[in-house]
């Protein structure tokens, strides 16, 4: 026992790398959000989802999505797996022990038979020298975190999906809305010119181009009345509900945060929830590859078994105390060969590791970019859309009147109105683009977090 222990503390004077901790690579993140950067710490991220959107329905909405939702239950039970294999690895440090009890009759040549037994209790420990047990528990514990961020990136996609869903079905309704209020004038518009050609101040050709261009809005209607079954559709679907009605408000009722902070980039490595878990999927590589630097070193197992036996030389009943103890050292000779290519394999998944968590703090950036540069050039564009509705309002209003008490022919009148219409939907969707890219701003930067939750 002596020399085992010997040639034990010799191998871990060499074997230090197994108990190395991880630690963060560095990571460049200046510059990450491009024009969007900013010095200040605050982000719109931190920002609770029942905070961010101040629409009582879509409150509900949401709240419903995060009870019911499939995919996110499904999440929270691979954070329960991930919970059990990490007690699992924890529980790995102590002995195990087991209750083995055996028993024989036998009989030879019509002897009278004779009965053996014994009902040992036998243990075995592994001794963790070389980390083998501590790096499969750190890694066990990187794949719960882990398993937890996953869970935290479904949820914070979920809000985003329930709420872009919810200003889709807003901005249909309003275009559904002015395209309604445009048919009626539409229509009014047709009789109009019905009774001008009774009075010879019109012809055929205008009052078939009038119904043409009005029964083409009437058939748009039909397509946003598909639409908007659709993205309600779409919607219960998250809710896991049977396709039904949702209940909803208005897009000219819907309140925003003005200040889209977006904070420092460095604060990616903490909030968003993608970024995480491919960090925690780094460090389990990180453990891994310690790991398989322990393969290369002694095994030490600890063994035992006490109980009660009449199974020994001329013991017979009743039986007597059974006591046992003994020590193993395994040393790979053979297959310490595989042991070090399982060793580079390791090394180059870890290396393959740190690309994914760098290219994921990348993909962050950008997003965060991307969402940021939407939303503010669909508010550049409220101002400039405004003033061409007020210009296009006044042109129909012209052109109607010119085309009543002068020569203008009804061609113009329609261009100018069908320009009218094409705008109000384009100022609708503006309007959608902003509250769209406020969104993906918000989950871009790891909103929807559980504040009050701490790691394990």
């Amino acid at each position: 026992m002596k020399k085992i222990l010997i040639i034990c503390l010799a191998a871990a004077m060499t074997s230090c790398g197994i108990y190395k901790n991880y630690s963060r690579p560095e990571i460049q993140t200046d510059g990450l959000y491009g024009t969007a950067e900013t010095a200040d710490s605050t982000t719109i991220g931190d920002i609770s989802w029942q905070e961010m959107f101040s629409d009582p329905y879509l409150r509900t909405i949401i709240a419903r999505a995060l009870e019911n939702n499939t995919d996110l239950q499904s999440a929270q039970w691979r954070v329960k797996e991930a919970e059990a294999t990490l007690k699992s690895a924890r529980l790995a440090y102590l002995p195990s022990f087991n209750f083995a009890p055996q028993g024989s009759i036998s009989s030879f040549d019509n002897a009278p038979a004779s009965k053996t037994y014994s009902i040992p209790v036998t243990a075995s420990w592994q001794i963790d020298i070389f980390g083998g047990l501590t790096n499969a528990k750190r890694r066990a514990k990187a794949l719960y975190l882990q398993s937890r961020e996953y869970e935290q990136a479904t949820k914070t996609q979920l809000i985003a999906s329930v709420a872009n869903l919810y200003y889709t079905l807003l901005m249909l309704d309003s275009q559904y809305e002015v395209t309604s209020q445009t048919a009626e004038k539409w229509e009014e518009s047709i009789r109009t010119m019905r009774a001008m050609k009774e009075a010879g101040m019109a012809n055929e050709a205008g009052v078939a181009q009038y119904e043409g261009s009005y029964y083409a809005i009437v058939a748009s209607l039909r397509d946003i009345e598909y639409s908007i079954r659709e993205a309600e559709n779409s919607l219960c679907t998250i809710l896991a509900e049977a396709p039904h009605e949702i209940e909803r408000g208005r897009l000219d009722q819907q309140q925003m945060p003005v200040d889209l902070a977006v904070g420092v980039p460095v604060q990616m490595l903490s909030n968003r929830p993608d970024v995480r878990s491919a960090e925690y999927s780094l460090m389990q590589a990180f453990y891994a590859t310690n790991a398989a630097r322990s393969a290369l070193y002694p095994s030490i197992t600890l063994s035992g078994s006490a109980g009660w036996t009449n199974n020994a030389g001329t013991i017979i009943n009743p039986g007597k105390l059974l006591l046992s103890a003994a020590g193993s050292l395994l040393q790979p000779i053979f297959n310490a060969g595989m042991n070090r290519a399982n060793l580079k394999i390791a090394k180059a998944q870890q290396e393959e590791a740190k690309l994914s968590f760098e290219q994921t703090l990348l993909n962050a950036g950008a997003e965060v970019n991307n969402a940021l540069t939407q939303c503010q050039m669909a508010r550049a564009k409220t101002d400039v859309r405004s003033k061409q509705i007020e210009a296009l309002t006044r042109a129909v209003e012209s052109t109607e009147y010119l085309m009543h008490y002068s020569s203008t022919t009804y061609l113009e009148v329609l261009t100018a109105e069908q320009s009218l219409l094409s705008a109000q939907l384009s100022q609708i969707a503006d309007r959608f683009d902003e509250f769209q890219g406020i969104v993906n701003l918000y989950q871009a930067l790891g909103g929807g977090r559980d504040l009050t939750t701490e790691e394990k």
